[in-house]
C-alpha cells in the first residue's frame, strides 16, 4: 500500500515540475492535448449497455472507452496520472449538463446529490488513490459552475466482497454485484433526495444498476448515472 501512494504521490510531483506528454496521443506538452480534450468533450450521448440490466438509471458517458480517451482513463485511475482528474470531472460534468438539458425532469430544478460508485478497499489501497471519489468531488464543484445545485455526498459504501469482475459475463457481473453495496445515512440523511450517480467506465452497467438499487432502499431516487466513457457492447441504445 505504502508503494502504491509513493507511487501516486511522486507522479503528481513530476507533473508538476517536469515537462509532460499527452496521456491520450503521447505529444509533448500538457497531460492532455486539446485535440484529445476535444475528442473526449464532442459527443456526449446516452449510451446504455445493450442488454442493460434491470434498474439501471438513464445512463450517459462523454465518450466512447477507446483511442486516446481509454489511454486517458487507465493513465487516471490505474497510473496515478491524477493531474488528469480535473479535465474527465468537467466532461462528466458537461455530459450531466447536456442529460439534464435534453431529458428535463422536475428533479433536476432542485438540489442533487453527487453520488460516486464506491472502489472496493483492495482496489483503493493498490492505486494509492480514488479515482471515482475524486472525479466525483469535482464533478459536484462544476455543475455548481453550472448553476445546478450539486453537493457530493459519499453514500454507498461496500457491504460485502465481490470477485474480480473481469472475463464475467453481464449475467455472472449482475450476480457477482447483487447486494455488494449499501447506503450510509448520515444523522441528517442525505442532502438531496435525488442523487447523480458517477463512475469512471460503464460495461454491463451491472456496478451502476446495483449502486441505484441501494439508493432505492434508502429512498433516495437515482434517475441518472454519468460517466467518463462506455464500452461498447453489442449495440447501444444511443440518443444524441
Amino acid at each position: 500500500m505504502l508503494g502504491a501512494v509513493l507511487t501516486a504521490v511522486l507522479t503528481a510531483v513530476l507533473d508538476l515540475v517536469l515537462p509532460g506528454a499527452c496521456a491520450g496521443c503521447g505529444v509533448k506538452g500538457a497531460r492532455l492535448c486539446a485535440g484529445c480534450v476535444s475528442g473526449l468533450t464532442a459527443s456526449p450521448a446516452r449510451r446504455r449497455p445493450d442488454p442493460a440490466p434491470p434498474g439501471l438509471p438513464d445512463c450517459w458517458s462523454a465518450a466512447p472507452y477507446s483511442g486516446a480517451v481509454r489511454r486517458a482513463v487507465v493513465a487516471y485511475k490505474e497510473r496515478g496520472a491524477v493531474a488528469l482528474a480535473g479535465v474527465l470531472a468537467q466532461a462528466a460534468a458537461f455530459t450531466a449538463v447536456t442529460a439534464i438539458g435534453r431529458t428535463p425532469a422536475p428533479w433536476a430544478r432542485g438540489p442533487v446529490a453527487v453520488v460516486a460508485v464506491p472502489s472496493a478497499r483492495r482496489s483503493v489501497r493498490g492505486r494509492g488513490h480514488d479515482p471515482v471519489g475524486r472525479l466525483a468531488v469535482l464533478v459536484a464543484r462544476d455543475l455548481r459552475a453550472y448553476g445546478v445545485p450539486a453537493r457530493v455526498w459519499p453514500g454507498l459504501v461496500q457491504a460485502r466482497g465481490v470477485a474480480d469482475q473481469a472475463g464475467l459475463s453481464s449475467a455472472e457481473r449482475a450476480a457477482n454485484l447483487s447486494g455488494s453495496l449499501r447506503v450510509a445515512l448520515p444523522a441528517g440523511g442525505p442532502p438531496a433526495p435525488v442523487a447523480l450517480l458517477v463512475d469512471d467506465i460503464v460495461t454491463t452497467g451491472a456496478t451502476l444498476a446495483e449502486a441505484a438499487r441501494a439508493l432505492r432502499a434508502a429512498g433516495v431516487q437515482s434517475p441518472l448515472a454519468v460517466t467518463v466513457a462506455a464500452t461498447r457492447r453489442r449495440s447501444w441504445k444511443s440518443l444524441r
